[in-house]
């Protein structure tokens, strides 16, 4: 490690990569604006030393980009060397912002050595898009090529030789030498769509560079050991599709192409060349594989339709928007969203179009892209949002009387689903953060407690699914892979339903993949293939038996080892594209990796047609295959970005002198328990903390936080959540969704910018000096009335209640230890109100209720907002914690409850017991 390991930016850097570039160009610019001023001035001072540093610094890093490329840094070294300070300046100055905005990708003069742009033949040429239109989209390819260093320049342009005018697309290449070069390009490089790998490289890097170094230690997955150098080619693929599978990845061998091209091994290869083939047909692949990836079936077709002359007889007046722009009336409806989006209106199915019901065409095709570019057997396009979503998966895989393993505090829409299927759900529990009257996340050995106990008492065969969110509304995110893997060690045919609808983006992060349900259901298929998969099992028989007998406590300490020949990995994840992609609100995706799906494909497509629209948005549809198209070319870079936006939040709330004593983000040490992070790692701006915890704590740790989401504290500086979101969203017009008691849920995505983070800060500050000013005029009395009030705020909070039990008469087998229940029996009694009564909550019948009897029975879902779980389920016995909760709630939405009449009960006299 470097010098500066416990520096916050180093551990920045690891989840947002390119910051590390654009810190060091940053601060090279910084110093060459000095040395500038000193010669405008004719000062004496640190002169050229400073920028020559600061360069040296750079330029490893800068092998692994096409711009500004060896020509600029060249022409920049000679006006070092020449003592040209105010010219070294100004070009160091133009290639930053090109690089900051970008405009190298079309723009030839930034290519350029000298401000007046020129091409006085070949040579002096702009690399970047020479001969070509510049709106033709622009990406870069990595070669990774044993040939020598000094035929780089030879080879980048015999590559640059290769295009023609009529390309649809434009590259630059990128040149390595090694293994390392190649793995820290794929790392570092987000403009990368394409990998040429030429067999027989060697592993070591050219650099001797610190930093890089500690780029590469933290992939601990990546062997680069071979039993032949030979075949290091095919080990390179797999590591940087490992990193990165959305990259095409293409091998030139020697060898026998024909068998390598069939050998599984090859899996991360898109093709393989011999390698003394014509060039030019590498160069067209490399085209091909990014168009196929650009192409967006269902929205190229869309744009096609709205192109044609049509008239329409069907029921849709929208369509082509005659009657909008003729109308007297509402004209500015169409000019407000212009023409095209009524042109691209239909109800028809036919002429080129699809039907999302029954894909056969266009829509077909960009669910399977979408499945392949998050690493699914099937994907499914749902336009009325994920609370869809989960009641189709509901509705396709449980029948009445299957049990369910849910979080109690997920989505309303489980909750719904479970009612409209008939699966009794078995509610575990979250642990609690009472401080912020908000829940964590389910710990695994609740769920193993819950699986060993309808197992000791002989119902494990009605268990047909577990459900949990990842991550949660609050950025804990689970350990899929061992939840998965434990719980299947124990029923080896679970199906999994992780609701991810705020964690679709987490697919290209390589450090969050890992921690979908998709990345895991991929990695446990890895696993049991490996012989060494049955040894561990045989070893753990050996200890625990063959058949795990639940009374066994050591069960529920140690890690379980499924039995890899009789498991299945059956993994359904939903996700809503909307909230973390560019995607039009309600695009929804179900994504499907289960080995036994064709049991239920039947009951699937039943599940479509009961609850998709026949009359689909188009748009939205549409928007789910661009998002699609986005994230595969770029997603890489945009998530690192996100990453950047919302460590810079953290960064900049915690330093600042006046912000930091009225507001807090909330650290991983204090939003998951200690037990649950073995890694000892605490917050992303901790001292001490370096890369190689935090990567531990990605992989090990039972939870971990997502870094794009911020708990900001707002109790401390006297507001309570929703008091402090009106207040930024009527004065400073910033907006955002979630809210505790004492705090407001930030949440950094791949439409923010610095900017945003300038705004908030900005924000924060004001009302900070707000609350300063208040002391100064109101004084002592001030002060004691704004501590009182953060104390009721921050510690006079409610305790969270668990959920008590269904009552006896809405359960299947009231003898049995374990606690499901058949709600939608309960749910539908009290569609019968004379079978219903209402208390109100300050009745005192309620209180006698709870001390003597008889019990108090929900009729329906009670959610307050905050904190958004159901505290009453139908069938659900109230209990005084649950009434105490209640009573205490200061928030005006609550879902389920009447103010004016109150509780809705079901009567004693209506239930069958």
């Amino acid at each position: 490690m470097t010098s500066d390991t416990n520096d916050h930016r180093q551990l920045d850097h690891l989840l947002s990569n390119s910051a590390a570039r654009l810190d060091r160009w940053r601060d090279l610019n910084a110093k060459a604006q000095a040395w500038a001023a000193e010669v405008r001035c004719a000062r004496t001072g640190a002169g050229a030393g400073p920028v020559q540093e600061a360069l040296a610094d750079l330029r490893p890093m800068e092998s692994y980009f096409a711009y500004p490329g060896v020509r600029l840094l060249h022409a920049l070294d000679e006006r070092i060397a020449d003592g040209d300070g105010m010219g070294a300046a100004r070009l160091i100055l133009r290639m930053s912002n090109s690089l900051l905005s970008g405009s190298y990708r079309y723009d030839e003069g930034e290519w350029q050595a000298t401000e007046e742009f020129s091409a006085e033949g070949p040579d002096r040429t702009p690399p970047g898009l020479a001969g070509s239109h510049a709106s033709r989209p622009y990406f870069e390819a990595l070669f990774v090529s044993p040939a020598p260093a000094a035929r780089a320049a030879a080879i980048t342009r015999e590559i640059r030789e290769l295009r023609r005018h009529d390309d649809p697309l434009i590259y630059e290449p990128v040149l390595v030498g090694s293994v390392e070069d190649a793995l820290l390009a794929t790392i570092l490089n987000g403009k990368l769509e394409a990998v040429v790998i030429y067999d027989g490289i060697p592993i070591p890097s050219k650099h001797d560079a610190p930093l890089l170094r500690d780029f590469l230690s933290v992939y601990e997955h990546l062997d680069m050991t071979v039993d032949a150098p030979r075949e290091i080619g095919v080990r390179l693929a797999h590591m940087i599709s490992r990193i990165r599978p959305e990259l095409d990845i293409y091998l030139l061998t020697d060898r026998n192409v024909e068998q390598l091209a069939g050998d599984p091994s090859a899996s991360a290869i898109r093709r393989v060349f011999y390698e003394v083939e014509e060039p030019m047909e590498v160069h067209l692949n490399i085209l091909e594989g990014v168009r196929d990836r650009q192409s967006t079936p269902h929205f190229d077709n869309l744009k096609q339709y709205a192109a044609k002359p049509i008239s329409t007889f069907h029921a849709l007046p929208i369509a082509r928007g005659k009657s909008i722009i003729k109308s007297n009336w509402i004209r500015d409806f169409g000019e407000f969203y212009g023409l095209n989006l009524f042109l691209a209106e239909t109800s028809a199915t036919t002429g080129g179009l699809d039907s999302m019901l029954e894909p056969t065409g266009n829509i077909k095709v960009a669910q399977e892209k979408f499945a392949r570019a998050v690493g699914a057997d099937h994907v499914f396009f749902v336009t009325n949002g994920t609370s869809t979503s989960n009641k189709m998966v509901y509705q396709a895989v449980t029948k009445p009387g299957d049990i369910v393993i849910v979080d109690r505090n997920c989505h309303k829409s489980h909750h719904y689903g479970m009612v409209l299927s008939g699966a009794q759900p078995l509610y575990v529990e979250a642990f609690p953060m009472t401080e912020y009257s908000m829940y964590g996340a389910v710990p695994l050995r609740t769920v193993k407690e819950a699986l060993l106990a309808l197992k000791s008492a002989g119902r494990l065969d009605k268990v047909a699914m577990v459900t949990l969110t990842n991550c949660t509304f609050d950025g804990h995110i689970y350990n899929t892979q061992r939840v998965m893997a434990e719980c299947l060690a124990i029923k080896p045919d679970l199906i999994f339903l992780w609701d991810e609808a705020w964690f679709g983006f987490a697919r290209w992060s390589p450090f969050l993949r890992m921690r979908t349900a998709m990345g895991a259901a991929a990695a446990l298929q890895a696993w049991r293939d490996d012989p060494k998969a049955l040894e561990a099992w045989q070893a753990q028989c050996r200890e625990l038996g063959e058949d795990l007998d639940p009374k066994d406590p050591r069960l529920l300490d140690r890690v379980l080892v499924p039995d890899p020949r009789a498991m299945r990995v059956r993994v359904y994840e939903t996700d809503s594209v909307h909230k973390s992609m560019s995607s039009l609100r309600q695009g929804s995706i179900i994504a499907v990796r289960d080995e036994d799906y064709e049991h239920h494909v039947s009951a699937f497509h039943e599940a479509v047609f009961i609850h998709a629209s026949t009359s689909p948005n188009a748009q939205i549809i549409a928007s789910l295959d661009v998002a699609r198209r986005q994230m595969e070319l770029e997603g890489y870079e945009l998530v690192m970005r996100a990453i950047e936006v919302a460590l810079a939040i953290r960064r900049e709330v915690a330093n600042h002198p006046l912000i930091s004593r009225y507001f807090s983000v909330l650290g991983a040490d204090k939003m998951i328990p200690e037990e649950f992070r073995a890694s000892g790692f605490a917050d992303y701006l901790a001292p001490r903390m370096n890369w190689l915890t935090a990567v531990k704590s990605f992989k090990e740790d039972e939870f971990c936080l997502d870094p794009t989401r911020l708990t900001l504290v707002c109790g401390t500086a006297g507001y309570d959540g929703t008091t402090f979101k009106n207040l930024l969203a009527s004065r400073y017009n910033i907006q955002l969704n979630k809210t505790s008691r004492n705090s407001v849920l930030l949440q950094s995505n791949i439409n923010n910018t610095r900017s945003d983070v300038a705004m908030l800060i900005k924000v924060l500050l004001e009302i900070s000096e707000e609350i300063e000013s208040g002391f100064k005029e109101s004084g002592e009395a001030g002060r004691a009335e704004f501590a009182e009030k953060v104390r009721s705020l921050m510690e006079d909070v409610p305790s969270l209640p668990n959920f008590s039990r269904f009552h006896d008469g809405y359960r299947d087998d009231p003898r049995s230890p374990t606690q499901e229940g058949n709600m939608r029996d309960a749910f539908f009694a009290a569609y019968n109100e004379a079978d219903c009564e209402y208390l109100p909550l300050s009745s005192q019948d309620i209180d006698k209720r709870l001390e003597a009897g008889p019990p108090l029975v929900s009729a329906n879902f009670v959610i307050p907002y905050p904190p958004g779980f159901p505290i009453m389920v139908p069938g659900q016995i109230i209990d005084a914690h649950t009434i105490e909760f209640m009573r205490k709630l200061d928030v005006k939405e609550i879902h389920g409850y009447n103010g004016a009449r109150g509780i809705k009960l079901i009567k004693p006299s209506a239930i069958g017991v």
